[in-house]
């Protein structure tokens, strides 16, 4: 049960890193070996006029790996939201109760002085 549990992590974690660089991929294989390149990936053989060179397929990854990330995600339809008014209500603050008064809370010691001063560091000027 436990090596089941690690192979399948396993297998998601390579679908997600295969996923990420699918399109580095393509393009490292483009640039090791054009020719084979060419030879599987291209769909323009029959017309070398356009001289695509599998560019065509390499602009197709692009733009499919660009068009999947930019798509931005709605969670809330805000068309569609209904807001309620909420009824009044009243809260009742109850004073807590101390049964015991220590003797240095009793006592308020205010220990903020001021320095009133008149100078302000200015950087040199250049």
């Amino acid at each position: 049960m436990e090596i089941r549990k690690h192979v399948f992590v396993l297998f998601l974690l390579l679908l997600i890193i295969f996923n990420s660089t699918k399109a580095s991929l393509a393009y490292t294989y483009y640039a090791l070996d054009p020719i084979g390149f060419v030879e599987n990936l291209c769909e323009n053989k029959d017309k070398p006029e356009l001289q695509c060179n599998g560019k065509c397929q390499l602009m197709k990854i692009a733009e499919s790996q660009n068009s999947d990330q930019n798509i931005p995600k709605s969670i809330i339809d805000f068309k569609e939201l209904i807001l309620y008014p909420s009824p009044n209500t009243s809260f009742q603050l109850t004073q807590a109760k101390t049964t015991k008064r220590l003797h240095f809370l009793s006592h308020y010691l205010n220990l903020y002085t001021f320095n009133n001063t008149n100078y302000c560091f200015h950087p040199p000027r250049v």
